[in-house]
This record gives C-alpha cells, sequence and structure tokens, in this order.
C-alpha cells in the first residue's frame, strides 16, 4: 500500500478533493544536448543577424534610388518654375498683345517666344518621361525579387530553407 500511496497525491480545488497521481520531473538535459542546443540558437542567431544585415543594406540602396528621384523631380520643378518666370518677364517686357501685331518684327518675337516655350515643355515632358522609366524599372526589379522568395520554389526546397540544421 505504501507504493501506491507515493504514486499518488490528494489536491483540494475549491472544496473539491480527489486524487492524482504525482508529477514526475525530468531529469536535467544532459550537458552534451545543452551545448548543441546552445550551438543551434547561436546558428539561428547568427543566421538571422545576416538575414537582417542584407534587408538592412537592400532597403539603404533602394532608399538611395527614390531619394535620386526625388531630387531629381524636385530639380526639374525649379528649372520649370524659373523657366515660366523668365518667359512671364520676358513677355512683360516685350508687352505683347495675345494677337500679334503686323509688324514682322513683333512676329518674329512672338514665333521666338511660342517656339522656345514649346522647346522647355518638351525639355521637361522628356526629362519626367526618364524619371518615369527609372522609377518602373525600379519597381520591375522589386516585383523580380518577390518572384524569387524561397516561398515560390518546390517544397523540398523550401524545407530546406527553413531548415534549422546545418
Amino acid at each position: 500500500m505504501e507504493l501506491e500511496d507515493e504514486e499518488w497525491e490528494l489536491c483540494c480545488n475549491d472544496g473539491l478533493v480527489y486524487k492524482r497521481k504525482r508529477r514526475r520531473f525530468n531529469a536535467p538535459p544532459e550537458s552534451s544536448s545543452v551545448s548543441e542546443e546552445k550551438r543551434l540558437e547561436n546558428l539561428r542567431k547568427e543566421r538571422k543577424k545576416q538575414t537582417l544585415l542584407k534587408l538592412k543594406s537592400k532597403l539603404e540602396k533602394e532608399i538611395g534610388q527614390w531619394e535620386h528621384l526625388s531630387n531629381t523631380l524636385r530639380s526639374l520643378q525649379i528649372s520649370s518654375s524659373t523657366q515660366l518666370q523668365q518667359q512671364k518677364q520676358q513677355q512683360e517686357r516685350d508687352e505683347t498683345p495675345s494677337l500679334p501685331s503686323t509688324s514682322s518684327s513683333t512676329q518674329s518675337s512672338f514665333l521666338d517666344d511660342l517656339i522656345f516655350q514649346v522647346e522647355a515643355q518638351e525639355t521637361i515632358i522628356s526629362d519626367i518621361s526618364n524619371l518615369c522609366d527609372v522609377a518602373e524599372a525600379i519597381c520591375l526589379k522589386q516585383e523580380q525579387s518577390l518572384f524569387e522568395l524561397p516561398i515560390w520554389s518546390t517544397p523540398l526546397e523550401l524545407m530546406q530553407e527553413l531548415s534549422f540544421d546545418d
């Protein structure tokens, strides 16, 4: 009977008294398994650190590209606004009417102004088109990097990628 009493213990839970088997504590793990767990944990930490460093450098590069695009667009805005101001000042100086007069010098001046405006607009449109091309290339590159993720690989390759054993 004593052997049976050692295996059971009395428990009281809010007035309900019952017997349950004693819990047995597991022996502490062997030192070799502890060192193996530490080694695996260190490997996981190192892998995580390397992954975060790669991600950081990738994001810094992408931020640099977007900053370059932003600065280029800002400079385009500034140059276009200065060109518009110069055109307005030129028009105010000439005080040309909206319909050109019959004199040939005013007509050539008016045509020169129109040609200058069209060339300035063409330059602005070309610069903006180039910016759009660069932005589209960045987006395509980022989109392609999504398809290079291990999630799109075969299940076996994915399991190897996710495996913590090296």
